[in-house]
């Protein structure tokens, strides 16, 4: 039941950041038109492969929690390769049936004059997926190692990410933090189901 209740809390946060986000759109662009503005062809191509870079990110992480569990012969630890697994794929379904449940326009869609695309086309905007899996992943690395050399660089890339998605033009800064409560709340709400298991 708890469970369920910290459920509802993800998607209600979002769907008030949605909220909000059209009601103040004009912040939401303004923001966006700074980060978006003007080109710079090297940073814009560290951006795409700062974005890019999330698939890897996932999978790499996800692979080598699982593998040191398994060298060091730790099952706590490979139990957390499959609940890192758990996490991303519970936050990709979450952040797709939000995207397809709101279907938000990207920013370029809205405003072609305003704001430059930078990196390839694609769905709806709310809320933002790369940065969703980042923030999953960066979450769900900390809770497995609890280490701070571990916690540090990982958020950082996830927040890089989040700026790199506005940076593109793909996204408004509302789609990020809500990409960031998503990311960071599938993995907590899995840790918290797997607490509440073994309790059982």
């Amino acid at each position: 039941m708890k469970t369920i209740f910290q459920a509802k809390h993800i998607v209600i946060l979002c769907l008030i950041g949605f909220v909000f986000s059209l009601r103040s759109q004009n912040t939401d662009l303004d923001i966006l038109e700074s980060v978006n503005a003007k080109d710079y062809p090297m940073w814009d191509e560290t951006m795409r492969w700062t974005s890019d870079g999330v698939y890897p990110f996932m999978v790499l992480s996800t692979g080598g929690i699982w593998l040191k569990g398994y060298i060091d012969k730790d099952d706590a630890m490979m139990r957390n390769g499959y609940k890192t697994a758990i996490s991303i794929a519970a936050n990709i379904a979450l952040t797709e049936g939000l995207k397809r449940t709101i279907k938000r326009p990207r920013p370029y869609t809205d405003y072609p004059d305003q704001i430059t695309l930078r990196t390839r086309k694609s769905g709806f905007s709310f809320p933002s997926g790369h940065t969703s899996c980042a923030f999953a992943t960066a979450t769900a690395l900390t809770m497995s190692t609890k280490k701070w050399y571990v916690a540090v660089p990982a958020f950082t890339y996830a927040g890089l990410v989040g700026y790199s998605r506005m940076r593109l033009g793909a996204h408004y800064g509302s789609d990020v933090l809500a990409g960031i409560i998503v990311g960071v709340g599938t993995s907590l709400l899995t840790w918290q189901v797997d607490r509440w298991i073994n309790k059982q």
